[in-house]
């Protein structure tokens, strides 16, 4: 089980761009600082974050020659910018997430698209709260077992 979640959605007059004055260039998710980051964070939380996605452009932010905090987004149904963000584990409450997530939200109102944040953790959520974004729903996703049975091809039909 993923979840429960939160779908937040963001409306462009509703963005609380931030101004944390820290230097955001931008990057592509195969960068190996990005891997480097999602790495360090686990299997777990690099998954559930999205940024390990083939194209996916990404705002970051660096110490030196680590990356300390990402943000893109994945485009969904055309014009859903579903945002992804993760910060180091030893970097995180310093406003980082909120830095990098306002520039791909950014990014993403200047293409036209609907910026859409998943959450579960409440800091998350609170990063959300912090641009803008508005809860406008949940989400959970289940995996469900598959059970053995006759296949269609063995007779398991109504026919």
């Amino acid at each position: 089980m993923l979840g429960p979640a939160v779908l937040a959605y963001l409306a462009p007059g509703d963005f609380l761009p931030a101004h944390h004055g820290a230097p955001v260039s931008t990057t592509g998710s195969g960068d190996p600082r990005i891997r480097g980051l999602l790495e360090r964070v686990g299997p777990r939380e690099a998954g559930e974050s999205g940024l390990g996605g083939p194209g996916v452009p990404v705002s970051v932010l660096m110490e030196g020659d680590r990356a300390v905090a990402a943000a893109g987004y994945v485009r969904q149904g055309g014009r859903t910018a579903h945002l992804c963000v993760l910060t180091d584990t030893d970097r995180r409450g310093r406003g980082l997430a909120r830095t990098v997530a306002s520039a791909a939200t950014a990014r993403a109102l200047a293409e036209g698209l609907l910026p859409q944040w998943r959450a579960r953790p409440p800091a998350s959520r609170a990063v959300a709260a912090s641009l803008g974004y508005r809860t406008l729903g949940a989400q959970l996703s289940l995996r469900l077992a598959r059970t053995p049975g006759p296949s269609p091809s063995e007779g398991g039909g109504t026919g």
